[in-house]
């Protein structure tokens, strides 16, 4: 039986991600609100192991504490960001591993922030990416360059087509839209259109979406170098 994973919505359009592994072991992601994350924890009815932060920014992390107070709880976050996260229990690297459920690999991907991590449990097909790839976007790069954020985004991108991409943020249909403008003729851009309008409507998250429909469609996953990618950036950032 392989982990599952939810999103438990937080805040305005912020996601924290709740995985469970077969033995009944609880991960919660980047959870902002202590208040829902209880819910969806308390709703799952198993042990909360672990809180797994990938940066260090308030809507991401404010939330854990309170929850490691609550549950008694590991908080796993990256070493380089020690000093701005909450106490970690666990601080991580590139390549380190955690022992829950098949093992989560730590997969550094600075460009957004600096320190900022991704987990990907890769036997469930599972990316937890905060906030360095979203649904048909990427995440502003406030404290890193281009040429980082380029590489961070060829790194997941490499990761197998079913890869489900857990991000933090709902912003796919706006994402979209300046996608569109870019490549408006995209076949496949055009269905994920359809599709997010259809899952809004129903009052339902566009997320979690996989590596290879982030391949076939999201703009910056498709931007051939770094000058690409950069004008590509700063085109969304006016948009």
């Amino acid at each position: 039986m392989p982990t599952t994973v939810q999103p438990v919505p937080m805040l305005a359009d912020n996601y924290a991600w709740l995985l469970r592994a077969p033995d009944g072991t609880l991960a919660l992601c980047d959870p902002p609100d202590a208040e829902a994350g209880a819910r969806a924890v308390d709703a799952a009815g198993g042990r909360l192991a672990w809180i797994w932060l990938t940066h260090h920014h308030g809507d991401h992390i404010a939330g854990a504490a309170a929850l490691r107070e609550r549950y008694g709880a590991r908080i796993a976050g990256a070493s380089a960001d020690a000093h701005r996260l909450p106490p970690l229990d666990l601080p991580l690297a590139e390549g380190d591993t955690i022992a829950f459920a098949e093992g989560a690999r730590v997969i550094a991907t600075p460009g957004h922030t600096s320190g900022h991590i991704a987990y990907h449990l890769p036997e469930s097909a599972i990316l937890l990416c905060g906030d360095t790839l979203f649904s048909i976007g990427c995440g502003r790069l406030l404290e890193g360059t281009p040429e980082q954020m380029f590489a961070s985004l060829a790194k997941l991108a490499a990761l197998p087509d079913a890869t489900r991409v857990c991000c933090g943020h709902e912003y796919t249909e706006a994402n979209i839209r300046f996608a569109l403008t870019v490549e408006p003729d995209n076949a496949a851009l055009q269905a994920r259109a359809r599709d997010a309008r259809a899952e809004r409507a129903a009052g339902r998250p566009t997320v979690p979406s996989t590596i290879g429909a982030e391949r076939a469609a999201n703009p910056f996953l498709r931007a051939g170098n770094v000058a690409a990618f950069a004008a590509l950036r700063a085109a969304k950032d006016r948009f």
